[in-house]
This record gives structure tokens, C-alpha cells and sequence, in this order.
């Protein structure tokens, strides 16, 4: 699966652990940045190309986010049509699970400050490999859509 990936200061130490993971697991990634630590910079610069190419492609890709919170990250790439963004902290990796089967995210927005690193991947792989249930969940997306 296409793997899109973004992630600010706060978030750029946990990105470096996921991307090898990610590419371990048989992904192709493409990796937005932060290439490097900068304190100063502004996580809309990473989370808006993300959005945008799992957008383009909603069916073959999806996305992951990184800040200190990740809500601002989730705001960011909710703001682009075809996005659904959810975000996950260290208390509920099945967040990921029940966000993929009922609402289809695709991006999924984790907060750095607030889980570990093994929680990441564990939310990350549960993201990435639950499928959509579609039923009634589909005639809700739909509602969703056409707001």
C-alpha cells in the first residue's frame, strides 16, 4: 500500500522510527518531512501534502500525521475534501480499529507526546490493515459528504 507520511518537530523522532517499519512491512512511503529537527517549524508545511495525496488516490493510499497532540495534524487534513483524519493517543490503539471499519479514515494523526513508540506501531498496523464495513457505515460517509 501507498503510505504517505508528515510529521513536525514534535513529531519528527517518532516519523524516523515509523518509516523503516513501514518499508519493512512491504509499503511504499513517501515521507513529507520534517527531514531534520527544527523547532520552528510549522506542522500545516507537513500534513497539507499528505492530505492532499491520499486524497488524490483515497482507494490505494493513506496517510499518517505526527505532532506533539495531533489534533492540529487532524485539523489540517480535514480541511481537505476526501479526507477523514482521526486522531490516536496511548490509551486506545483500537481507536485506529474502529475508526478504519466504521468511518474509513485515512489518515491517521498520532500525538508523540502521547503514546510510545510500540503503541504507535501497534495503531499503525491496526490502521493499516482493517478494512472499511461499509453497510451502514457507507449511507453515513455519504450524509458526511454531502455537507
Amino acid at each position: 500500500m501507498q503510505i504517505y507520511i508528515g510529521a513536525d518537530h514534535a513529531g519528527f523522532e517518532l516519523k524516523e522510527k515509523l518509516v523503516p517499519w513501514l518499508k519493512e512491512k512491504g509499503h511504499e512511503v513517501t515521507d513529507y518531512g520534517a527531514y531534520e529537527m527544527n523547532p520552528e517549524d510549522d506542522y500545516p508545511d507537513f500534513v497539507e501534502p499528505v492530505a492532499r495525496a491520499v486524497a488524490s488516490d483515497p482507494e490505494h493510499s493513506r496517510g499518517i500525521v505526527i505532532g506533539g497532540s495531533g489534533q492540529g495534524e487532524a485539523i489540517v487534513a480535514n480541511r481537505i475534501n476526501g479526507v477523514r483524519a482521526v486522531v490516536c493517543y496511548s490509551l486506545s490503539p483500537e481507536v485506529a480499529k474502529m475508526e478504519r471499519k466504521h468511518n474509513n479514515a485515512n489518515i491517521l494523526s498520532l500525538g508523540a507526546r502521547y503514546i510510545r513508540e510500540e503503541e504507535a506501531i501497534e495503531a499503525v498496523r491496526i490502521f493499516l490493515e482493517t478494512e472499511f464495513d461499509g453497510g451502514r457505515h457507507k449511507r453515513r460517509l455519504e450524509k458526511i459528504d454531502k455537507l
